[in-house]
């Protein structure tokens, strides 16, 4: 999977219902895809239900859009907002020096995301990311212990 691709593993689709679906080829992958779909449950959890990468279920689910028999589930996703980025920064500026700011963009880009709209159910897995480019072990275990406090407040 491409690292710039979005990550759909959170996103909830739901059948559209059509009177003309008869009238659509579909192959079994996408019959199984569209049969799971229930408005409700993650594409993660339909990976792992259907054996499917998640690189096979992108594939699957563009065709169902493009074919207009599934649309996504709309919710209300919370953010991280600008103050958990400042802290961030901060943070790892301690461990590393300057170029926190340039790690930091380049995790959001990994994971898929823009600073402006990174999910907060992902911040662990942000922080993670970038402790990565910790060397230190005693700055690491600093870094991760604030960024776990930071992460309950939200």
């Amino acid at each position: 999977m491409s690292k710039k691709a979005e990550d759909i593993s959170a996103v909830v689709f739901n059948r559209v219902d059509r009177n003309d679906i008869g009238n659509f080829s579909i192959d079994n992958k996408m019959l199984s895809v569209l049969m799971a779909l229930d408005g409700q449950k993650s594409m993660l959890v339909i990976s792992k239900r259907l054996h499917l990468s998640m690189d096979t279920l992108k594939e699957v689910t563009s065709k169902l859009i493009e074919m207009k028999l599934i649309e996504e589930v709309r919710t209300a996703v919370s953010t991280l907002g600008r103050d958990f980025f400042d802290y961030l920064n901060i943070q790892l500026s301690l461990a590393i020096g300057p170029l926190s700011a340039i790690l930091i963009e380049d995790a959001i880009y990994d994971l898929g995301h823009s600073i402006k709209k990174f999910p907060s159910h992902r911040a662990a897995e942000l922080v993670d990311l970038i402790s990565r480019e910790i060397h230190r072990e005693d700055k690491k275990n600093v870094f991760k212990q604030k960024m776990l406090l930071k992460i309950k407040e939200l």
